[in-house]
Parts: C-alpha cells; sequence; structure tokens
C-alpha cells in the first residue's frame, strides 16, 4: 500500500485528478453530502492524498473552484484580450459563444454554482469575492459598450443581462436528462451545444453575421 501511495505522490496529474473528482462530488452532492472517502475513490487515490495535496475537504473545495473559475476565465480573457474581433458586437458574440462551451463541457461546474449561489455563506462569499466579481467586472464594461452602439437596450441595466446570459447558457446542460425526456435532443452533442451558443447569441444580439466564421 506504501508504495502505490509514494507512485500516486509522485504522479504528475494526482492533483488535477483528485480536483476531477472533488467538482463532480461537490456538484452532485454538495458541500455536506461530499465525502473525501467518495473523492478518492472517483480519483482512483488512496485517502490520504487528499491530505497530502490539498489538506482536508474545505482546502480541497476550494481549490476545485479555483481550477474550474481559471479554466473560464483564461477562454474568456482569450475573448477579451484578442485583437480580431472587428467591433464589440463580434467579441461579445465570441464571448457568449465561449461561455456556453465551457458551460457544456463542464456542467459540474453548472450545479456547483446554482448550489452555492443560493447561500449566504461563507462558501458563496468567498466565491464571489474571489472569482465571480473579477468576471462580473470585465462583462458588464463590454456589455455597457455594446449598449452604447444600440445594439442591447440602454434602458436595461447590464446586471440583467449577465444572469440572463448565465440561465440561458447553463440550463439545457444543468437538465440535460429533462432536455432529453421532454425533446429527444441529447444537450451533450457538440452540433447542439454549438446550435445552443448560436440561439444564446441571435438572442441577444440578432442573426449573427454570415460572414463570421470565428
Amino acid at each position: 500500500m506504501m508504495a502505490r501511495a509514494t507512485a500516486a505522490q509522485t504522479s504528475s496529474d494526482t492533483p488535477e485528478r483528485i480536483l476531477r473528482a472533488a467538482l463532480e462530488a461537490f456538484s452532485e452532492n454538495g458541500f455536506d453530502g461530499a465525502t473525501t472517502r467518495d473523492i478518492a475513490a472517483r480519483a482512483g487515490v488512496p485517502l490520504g492524498l487528499l491530505q497530502y495535496h490539498f489538506g482536508g475537504k474545505p482546502k480541497l473545495w476550494r481549490a476545485a473552484v479555483d481550477r474550474a473559475f481559471a479554466v473560464l476565465r483564461g477562454g474568456l480573457d482569450n475573448v477579451l484580450g484578442d485583437p480580431g474581433p472587428a467591433d464589440d458586437r463580434e467579441r461579445l458574440g465570441l464571448l457568449i459563444r465561449a461561455h456556453v462551451q465551457f458551460v457544456a463541457g463542464n456542467p459540474e461546474f453548472v450545479r456547483l454554482m446554482h448550489d452555492e449561489g443560493k447561500r449566504g455563506g461563507p462558501r458563496m462569499r468567498w466565491m464571489v469575492d474571489r472569482h465571480v466579481k473579477p468576471l462580473y467586472a470585465a462583462l458588464v464594461a463590454l456589455i455597457q459598450r455594446v449598449q452604447e452602439t444600440g445594439l442591447l437596450p440602454a434602458e436595461v441595466a447590464p446586471v440583467h443581462f449577465v444572469y440572463i446570459l448565465a440561465g440561458s447558457a447553463g440550463v439545457i446542460f444543468h437538465q440535460a436528462q429533462e432536455c432529453k425526456r421532454l425533446s429527444g435532443v441529447d444537450p451533450s452533442n457538440p452540433e447542439v451545444v454549438n446550435a445552443h451558443a448560436r440561439a444564446v447569441e441571435h438572442l441577444f444580439l440578432g442573426p449573427p453575421n454570415q460572414e463570421m466564421t470565428r
């Protein structure tokens, strides 16, 4: 057993596997319902490695959330910092599609956000202050610039657009089983994901420019 644990400790992908397993477990069962034993089993590692790498369940939860937001932020930063888009309409369209692609590929992130977002505890406050506020500020700035062009109504406060985007982008993936039962459509199908991304963009900004290939 010790030899296997040592090998796992030195494996470069062990922390990553633990974080993926932790995000799944926390999203399915909530913080209180998730157990370190279940997380270790999902990751295929000895239980002691969770403590070895992350120091207990609270720190593991924060590390898993950090990882998920790092992926999200990386994708959005690529769009916000890309000099390629011709204007802010195109940039916002790209950002909307990137966000839909992210939540489609990370439904456990959406479930965790929904679970923690309805609570007023320290985990929600930590998550908002550390991660959500910077993303919100960047998105609001872009929305306000698009409002100045007339593509989005200026009388609607940006906070409403932010939450409309969050709901329209993620619910179909968060409730994938319901969607399949209701419509026969599998939201995990890449063609469905792309169609949904275009639909959300269309709802916000009107018909996409047919010349846009990005």
